[in-house]
């Protein structure tokens, strides 16, 4: 049995404290990183919070074994004075959508073979994708990441802003998106690529343009001369 302390209370640390309450071997409990007076003991610590707060919270543990859930911050941000990990799951988290952590990459680092074991287990426990990633890999896995969620989903932003400025359901373009997010299991996504952009058809291109207000234009610029040079 591995005893778990959740620190925080945001949308990564519900889920975690949910999915481990079904798992047989860990015994998970739960605290507000507002609240560090009175810390029960566990077996690991992970602290579930901001960015910005991992320094300060982590500098107030006294658990072994400490680790924080953050894609962009390292290994050495943790300022707690025992044992160091990371136990980052690259997927999007929202407190109103159910997570299937079975399709979950959980990217771990810790700073010996026995901790990084423990944290493969702990990983195990609630899923089944586990990756070995260091720290600059995993800052390479999240700027990645912002690339293909983040920038992706406010590009969905804008074509449903289209869609509604011209009376059309957002809807007719889901199987497209679906079929786009399907393809590239099969291709790379260089080989994936399709549409005027990569063809060089002007005409559409400058038909779009038109369309589209100044602040589309210039996004639909930046993206149009990236798929060109293909870069």
């Amino acid at each position: 049995m591995i005893s778990v302390l959740l620190v925080g209370n945001g949308n990564v640390a519900t889920h975690l404290h949910k999915a481990f309450l079904t798992a047989d071997n860990i015994a998970v409990a739960q605290i507000n990183s507002r609240k560090l007076e009175d810390i029960p003991q566990a077996d690991i610590a992970i602290i579930a919070v901001s960015d910005d707060a991992i320094a300060e919270v982590s500098s107030k543990m006294n658990t072994n074994l400490v680790i924080h859930t953050s894609g962009a911050c390292g290994l050495d941000e943790l300022n707690n004075s025992k044992r160091k990990g990371v136990f980052y799951m690259l997927q999007t988290f929202s407190k109103d959508k159910e997570v299937d952590f079975s399709e979950v990459p959980f990217c771990l680092e810790a700073e010996n073979n026995d901790d990084y074991k423990i944290l493969e287990k702990l990983a195990k426990s609630i899923g089944k994708k586990v990756y070995q990633i260091d720290s600059k890999q995993r800052k390479a896995l999240h700027v990645s990441a912002v690339f293909v969620n983040n920038f992706t989903n406010h590009l969905y932003k804008i074509g449903n802003d289209i869609c509604k400025e011209h009376n059309v359901p957002f809807e007719i373009l889901q199987p497209l998106i679906q079929e786009t997010a399907l393809k590239i299991e099969s291709l790379s996504p260089e080989k994936a690529q399709t549409g005027p952009a990569i063809r060089n058809d002007k005409k559409t291109i400058k038909n779009h343009l038109d369309l589209l207000d100044k602040k589309q234009q210039k996004i639909y610029k930046i993206l149009t001369k990236s798929i060109q040079n293909g870069n």
